[in-house]
């Protein structure tokens, strides 16, 4: 067994938690829950819960993987129960996939709930996960309005499918999302859809809508209807007068949850309470209509027969939401272990002088290590809190979204600036009467200057992290130098003194260990905060392309001939 060999064994021995699950499986990535408070926090365990996992150019690595996801696999935090789930979306090309995952159990209140996904087996055959096997009993209906589905099909076990059409975004909250013009979606009659009376009920799902004063039913049968008018919620049918509540803004999502059961009925915005009350189902029989009247968008739509429990609600929320704290996906875990001496003084007063540089060396590239990481830090953190608030103004803006510098207090923002880049080429486009029309070649022109644009960028953020890589890589060499100074130091003092004298050789094997000590001090925090400050300039490398795609594509929607 050889050096490398041995330290990776030794460095496993701690790491039990990363057994593998199938080592036909070359890749693995981590997905956490955090139900504490920094994450979503939750009050009481929730079982069955079936969460969308996003998977992006960012955290998921889709060369490795068979170009239609049929390789992919979950598995749970013991790293041997397989996981119920189904893809929605999987499209190798544009490295975009979101899959559903059945979550046997979620604890409340627990910061490091894991997961682990499976991919990397060109041998793997397509388990065919039926959607309806990730859902329980109790749900009736499920629409995720997938790609093509001009019907949109029901992925629970009812097969409680859209008899009317709808127009499909590509675009939407999640992967794609149906597009209303007054005009309802349609189930048929069916007994999973009956209310019973006294019974329970649970309505889920994302709404957002163009005008205001929009007026619509998100969920009606019979008597029983859940109402939006002016931004304001109401379930009618249940109790008398309709519970109200709620305040939604128009062009922005919100998720909308509705649950009647044991004589108790509330509604939900975004995960949280907005109004209860009092009220039991009646018995009702009939097709149901969603969306009714509606001109806007929906998406990720669930009736269950079931009252769902609060934190089940507030965790969909989060979960199927586009900036979720409660799903995280990383690369494999890795631990470390550090030791500590009780004879530091000791070492220290024996140092040699040719110890001391070698260690006067290494802490000045860990300062160098320290302030590129820190400064690096804090640029990519005022970057994307910069950028996620001008994403939001982007997204929700209309026909002045090239407007947007009016009021600008983003000036950290990436986006921001790709975007600059952009108007600046439309501007010089524009006639004496303010008009723009855009062809091809102007439009090409256009993404041409802000690819350029994101190219500076990514050099900034990247800028200076060679010297991380410096230190990683010659700070172990610097150790080494020492140590093999001190050998030096020992051999010589054993040939002076003529016998092997602790005190001769002491200081020498002193300026070894600590000089090797010294080093990895050096390059074990500079690997860490290269590889999280590397992630995270991924992440935000991602966002700028998947931005340049949305914002040309607005351009040439708007302006192009």
């Amino acid at each position: 067994m050889n050096l490398k060999h041995a330290l990776l064994f030794a460095a496993a021995i701690p790491l039990a938690a990363q057994a593998w699950w199938d080592e036909a499986w070359t890749e693995r990535r981590v997905v956490v829950l955090d139900t504490s408070a920094k994450g979503v926090e939750t009050n009481s365990a929730v079982s069955g819960a079936v969460l969308p996992i996003r998977l992006h150019s960012g955290n998921f690595d889709f060369a490795a993987a068979k170009p239609d996801g049929s390789d992919i696999r979950f598995v749970e935090a013991d790293d041997k129960t397989p996981l119920k789930y189904h893809i929605e979306r999987f499209d190798g090309a544009n490295e975009l996939a979101v899959v559903w995952v059945q979550v046997p159990q979620i604890a409340p209140k627990k910061a490091g709930q894991k997961m682990y996904v499976y991919f990397g087996n060109a041998e793997a055959k397509s388990e065919n996960v039926p959607a309806a096997a990730s859902f329980d009993a109790s749900t009736s209906t499920v629409l995720h309005f997938r790609e093509g589905e001009a019907r949109p099909l029901d992925a629970s076990a009812n097969a409680n499918h859209s008899t009317t059409t709808v127009a499909i975004d590509n675009a939407g909250l999640l992967g794609a999302s149906a597009k209303f013009s007054q005009a309802p979606l349609v189930l048929a009659t069916s007994p999973s859809l009956n209310l019973a009376a006294g019974g329970t009920f649970t309505f889920a799902g994302w709404v957002r809508f163009s005008d205001a004063g929009s007026k619509a039913a998100l969920y009606a049968q019979g008597p029983v209807a859940i109402r939006l008018d002016g931004g304001k919620l109401s379930l009618e049918g249940v109790s008398a007068p309709p519970l109200t509540g709620g305040s939604l803004a128009p062009n922005a999502w919100h998720h909308v949850a509705v649950k009647v059961g044991a004589g108790k009925t509330a509604i939900y915005v975004n995960g949280a309470e907005v109004a209860a009350g009092e009220g039991a189902l009646p018995a009702v029989q009939g097709e149901v209509k969603i969306g009714e009247g509606l001109t806007g968008m929906m998406d990720e739509v669930q009736i269950a027969n079931a009252e769902r429990s609060a934190d089940w609600v507030k965790l969909a929320a989060s979960a199927q939401g586009m900036e979720s704290k409660l799903l995280t996906v990383t690369a494999d875990e890795k631990d470390s272990a550090d030791g500590e001496s009780s004879y530091m003084g000791i070492l220290l007063g024996n140092l040699s002088t040719d110890a001391w540089v070698v260690i006067a060396i290494l802490m000045i590239m860990l300062v160098i290590a320290i302030v590129v990481m820190y400064t690096k830090a804090r640029l990519i953190s005022v970057t994307d809190k910069d950028n996620r608030d001008f994403l939001n103004r982007f997204r929700n803006a209309t026909v002045d979204f090239l407007d947007l510098e009016k009021g600008a207090t983003h000036k950290n923002s990436s986006l921001f600036r790709l975007y600059q880049a952009g108007t600046r080429e439309v501007k010089k486009r524009t006639d004496a009467q303010g008009h723009v029309s855009l062809g091809d070649a102007s439009i090409n022109a256009i993404k041409a200057s802000v690819d350029a644009e994101q190219v500076r960028e990514s050099h900034k953020l990247g800028a200076n992290m060679v010297l991380l890589t410096i230190a990683i890589s010659g700070g172990p060499f610097l150790g080494l130098l020492g140590t093999v100074v001190g050998v030096m130091i020992v051999f010589a003092a054993i040939a002076a003194a003529g016998d092997v004298n602790v005190n001769a050789i002491a200081p020498g094997v002193a300026a070894a260990l600590l000089a090797t000590v010294a080093g990895l001090a050096v390059a074990i925090p500079a690997l860490f905060g290269y590889n999280y400050l590397a992630s995270r300039i991924k992440n935000i490398t991602a966002d700028m392309q998947i931005f340049v795609d949305e914002f040309i594509t607005r351009i040439a929607e708007n302006y192009g001939r």
